[in-house]
């Protein structure tokens, strides 16, 4: 890979990605699950996209495609009643991205709030997400909070 391509892709993921969290940002202001259209992010992802999600919260397991992410977004809004991005930070933004994101969430049942850190690797080709893992640094605080 020459440097060009290297600045390439490295502009390709940063550009995928703060636009799939501006979008992410007004699906959710528009009300999200079963009241925005999904359509705000599907450009973003892949029609193969993978999302995989620790098993021990409410929403873990490995998500696919278009339809798995729609009904990703609506488990995590059934979890979570606030779910905010206060400070992100890209720390690799090649064909592989890793973001750092500090989170400020209000659980759904039981209306604790946590702030809490999520790194996740994110990888873009052609243009979209292909492959996303989160990872939490402490998902036995998520899930309890989300327990009634």
């Amino acid at each position: 890979m020459t440097a060009q391509t290297d600045a390439r892709t490295m502009t390709e993921s940063v550009r995928v990605l703060t636009g799939m969290y501006a979008a992410e940002e007004k699906y959710l202001a528009a009300g999200g699950p079963g009241r925005a259209s999904f359509g705000l992010l599907a450009p973003y992802f892949s029609p193969e996209v993978v999302l995989h999600q620790a098993e021990g919260l409410p929403y873990g397991g490995t998500w696919r495609g278009h339809d798995g992410m729609a009904r990703f977004f609506l488990a995590m809004s059934e979890a979570w009643e606030t779910f905010d991005i206060t400070r992100q930070e890209f720390l690799a933004t090649g064909p592989t991205a890793v973001v750092h994101s500090d989170i400020r969430a209000r659980a759904r049942a039981t209306g604790r709030e946590l702030a809490f850190p999520i790194l996740q690797t994110v990888t873009v080709r052609a243009g979209r997400i292909t492959e996303v893992r989160p990872f939490y640094w402490d998902t036995a605080l998520l899930a309890e909070a989300c327990r009634e």
